[in-house]
């Protein structure tokens, strides 16, 4: 009988403590609203196109804070990750753009031409 009681106590845990589990589990589950957000659109960085270097996939530019970056205003060199950005741009235009860090180097990920 000893042997019994001592399952019989064993067997009324485990059912007590079930709900409990479960309670933990939804818990720790991932809910519709702990799911990721999809990404953030990035606001374009206003700039000025002052240099194009073609051979290279190179555009200097003068610009404003690069909030995602980090960083102030200045002027800088940038790849540009499609080369056919450089032929929607020429010296002096005004831009809108995005710089992300890709492989360590800042690249244009989006370019437009402001009117």
């Amino acid at each position: 009988m000893h042997i019994l009681s001592k399952f019989s106590l064993a067997a009324a845990l485990a059912v007590s403590l079930a709900p409990l589990a479960q309670a933990n589990d939804a818990h720790h589950a991932p809910s519709a609203a702990a799911a990721p957000a999809a990404p953030a659109e990035v606001t374009l960085t206003e700039g000025e196109v002052k240099k194009i270097n073609k051979e290279a996939g190179k555009l200097t530019i003068k610009h404003g804070e690069l909030k995602n970056l980090g960083m102030s205003p200045m002027t800088m060199i940038f790849r540009v990750q499609d080369a056919a950005m450089l032929e929607q741009v020429k010296i002096g235009d005004k831009i809108g753009f995005v710089a992300e860090r890709v492989g360590g180097q800042l690249v244009v990920t989006k370019l437009e031409v402001q009117q």
